[in-house]
């Protein structure tokens, strides 16, 4: 299903490209929108991932240089049923974190520097396996090609302001260009809230099975959200097409970012996690009883190495 929903994704992003190539060009623009497009499916389908890894400056990390982070994420993966995904750190003051990759065999996990320091282990354990949730769900190739392609029609929307819009062409004038400004963008988001909400619901669902305790995940949203008000995502201001992929929105609201807000609200989340660790007979409210790592000597930061997690 996630083939298909991708596939449709792909025609609609490449008749909104030819659309805006019309727009801009007529007939010939459209026919070079539509070369265009096929060559931005073809990298989007292939190499999407790294753009957008790229895009938040993810460093790749091991057993090496992040014993206890890796681990976990091979241990959660074992528990999701999944293969060992990359793991990349991302260097950046605010907790987040998010996946990526065309299938579970090319995936990725990436977190911030934020979410490892101010996140205790349980917290950060249930954090990864939202994450691997999305993997085993197969959403990752969606929402990793719709990051991309929205943020090239979002791009060239803006370059509609240069082109036509003379007596010496066929453009759509002035008022046009303002409208393709706006509903290019607008059209390409549109894909984007059909696709998040109800996703970020089955993933939090899924991770809190995954590492065993809703609670984990529900006090790490808690704290992710209020530190994301507080704490700017520079590299996600600069390419906010990607903030559906996101656990929390990194996004701060400024200007236009308030558009690009894809998730269900945070505590409708916990909520369910609540309901959900109800369900299970988990521990409401454990992680809150649990001190986080200090940032300069946390086994996140090459401390001494933690006890084996409890999903292990």
């Amino acid at each position: 299903m996630s083939y298909f929903k991708t596939a449709i994704l792909l025609a609609g992003m490449t008749a909104l490209f030819m659309g805006v190539g019309y727009l801009m060009g007529g007939a010939s623009g459209a026919m070079i929108a539509l070369v265009v497009a096929a060559g931005m499916n073809m990298f989007a389908y292939w190499n999407s991932d790294r753009a957008v890894l790229s895009m938040h400056g993810a460093q790749p990390v091991d057993a090496r240089n992040a014993p206890d982070l890796y681990r976990m994420v091979g241990e959660l993966a074992q528990n999701a049923g999944l293969p060992m995904p990359k793991v990349y750190i991302m260097d950046n003051p605010q907790p987040n974190a998010f996946a990526t990759g065309r299938n579970p065999q090319n995936a990725a996990v990436a977190v911030t520097t934020g979410l490892m320091q101010q996140l205790s282990r349980e917290e950060l354990a249930g954090v990864v396996a939202h994450e691997l949730a999305h993997i085993k769900h197969h959403d990752t190739l969606l929402m990793t090609i719709t990051a991309t392609i929205a943020g090239a029609i979002s791009m060239i929307a803006q370059f509609g302001m240069f082109f036509g819009g003379n007596r010496n062409n066929n453009g759509p004038g002035v008022i046009g260009q303002i409208a393709l400004m706006i509903l290019a963008p607008l059209a390409a988001m549109l894909v984007q809230m059909a696709i998040s909400r109800t996703r970020e619901y089955a993933a939090d669902e899924m991770g809190a099975r995954i590492c065993g305790q809703p609670m984990w995940l529900a006090s790490a949203l808690a704290k992710i959200e209020n530190a994301a008000h507080r704490i700017p995502n520079e590299d996600a201001e600069r390419a906010p097409a990607t903030a559906h992929m996101f656990i929390i929105n990194p996004l701060s609201g400024r200007a236009m970012d308030n558009l690009f807000t894809t998730h269900p609200a945070t505590q409708n989340r916990i909520a369910a996690l609540q309901q959900l660790a109800h369900q299970m007979g988990a521990q409401g409210g454990y992680v809150q009883q649990r001190p986080a790592a200090p940032a300069a000597t946390g086994p996140w930061n090459g401390g001494s190495t933690p006890r084996r997690g409890p999903w292990g």
